[in-house]
């Protein structure tokens, strides 16, 4: 049981790397013409943030997802790499 659990968290740490990797490659490489398409990607969540005004405590939530062609490449380089695992 704790060897899958283990696992889990490899899996998760790699997807996080290959989704951050992937984002910053998409976003170093979209001014270059040749391979701007790796940053073409649609963002979803809170634009503006949500407050909770409670008089002594203010809290802000906000939450964006942004998927790139190169954040998905990222993914599945990290899916693949877990495999080899």
């Amino acid at each position: 049981m704790r060897g899958q659990t283990q696992n889990v968290w490899v899996l998760v740490l790699l997807l996080l790397a290959g989704v951050v990797l992937g984002g910053f490659i998409g976003n170093v490489l979209g001014d270059v013409p040749a391979l701007s398409w790796l940053a073409y990607g649609s963002k979803f969540g809170l634009s503006s943030p949500l407050v909770l005004d409670l008089g002594v405590l203010t809290l802000q939530f906000a939450f964006t997802i942004r998927f790139t062609i190169a954040g998905i490449i990222g993914i599945i380089v990290a899916l693949l790499v877990y495999r080899k695992l």
